[in-house]
């Protein structure tokens, strides 16, 4: 009789290891935030990203507020006054006036809704697409994956500003366009990087037990793979806000960007380097401008990849 029930133990005890772990779900979700705390406190212990993050909070909150109130700001950006041109910084005009007798600091304070604006939504066009295509890439491979990156090398031969100019000149000119634009030419950054990533974790245990299990290739990338090519994906894309901002005004420098009279920091650049020695001021604060807030973003993306990196987080 208890040679029988062990019997019956040992035959129960298969089925019993057979059954998912419920607390495996618990503990894989604890490791994740786990993850994102120490991410966090180590972006806490970076001065210069902790200030460049705070910057680039008050820039958003200048744009928000200058957008929805623009009767915060001291003058009105597009009101012009001949009489008044060229005053060099004082109490009353905090930055001068430009050409056309325009307060050059609301300008600058409502050009941040441009720069941010295209920087952001030109970034999420390159980002998802890129994204796509490179972990379509990389998890088929084959033929697959030679045609998608060979005609991402070949956008890549070209450099990303001329890249960005030929568009704009099919395109047109104006914001839109010049999001489009931007936003076109990043994707081969975007696909590589996720490219890489890709082949290396497809590898992974896994995955090949998502494939085990019957889940289809859109499921195994979307829900296994990408979540754990993310850092890679968040510090490439806080990098390339700051590209994306910097050709934007390289376009609005060329005057193929946003057009007058929008206020647009790499537009008042161009047009105040015609007056750099009777007026310096009108190039100085917007170009001010944009390097400040290229420098954030390029700071707090560094940051970002140190916080990810478990080296160092050890240092």
């Amino acid at each position: 009789m208890i040679d029988m029930a062990e019997a019956t133990l040992q035959a129960n005890e298969p089925q019993k290891q057979a059954q998912p772990d419920p607390e495996s779900a618990p503990k894989q979700a604890e490791k994740t935030e786990s993850l994102w705390k120490d991410v966090w406190y180590s972006l806490r212990q970076n001065i210069p990203a902790m200030v460049s993050l705070f910057v680039i909070l008050l820039l958003a909150i200048v744009a928000i507020v200058t957008y929805f109130w623009p009767q915060v700001l001291p003058y009105d950006p597009y009101a012009q006054d001949l009489s008044a041109s060229f005053q060099p910084p004082s109490a009353a005009h905090w930055f001068g006036t430009d050409q056309q007798g325009r307060d050059i600091f609301s300008r600058v304070l409502i050009g941040s809704q441009i720069s941010l604006t295209v920087g952001l939504l030109s970034v999420a066009i390159s980002l998802v697409i890129g994204v796509v295509l490179g972990a379509v890439a990389g998890y088929k491979g084959g033929i697959v994956d030679t045609i998608i990156m060979r005609i991402m090398d070949m956008m890549l031969a070209i450099p990303s500003i001329l890249l960005a100019i030929a568009f704009m000149a099919a395109l047109g000119r104006g914001i839109d366009k010049a999001i489009i634009a931007i936003g076109f030419v990043s994707i081969p950054e975007y696909a590589r990087i996720v490219r890489s990533q890709v082949l290396a974790v497809k590898q992974s245990d896994y995955v090949a037990a998502a494939r085990v299990i019957g889940d289809s290739d859109a499921v195994i990338i979307f829900k296994h793979v990408l979540p754990n090519v993310m850092p890679s994906i968040i510090v490439r894309a806080t990098l390339g806000i700051s590209s994306a901002i910097l050709d934007a005004a390289a376009l609005g420098f060329l005057g193929l960007g946003v057009q007058p009279p929008a206020a647009e920091w790499g537009d008042m650049l161009g047009r105040g380097r015609n007056y750099i020695f009777a007026a310096p001021y009108a190039m100085i604060f917007p170009g001010l401008a944009i390097t400040i807030t290229v420098l954030a973003f390029n700071l707090l993306g560094d940051g970002i990849r140190d916080a990810f990196d478990p080296k160092a987080r050890k240092r």
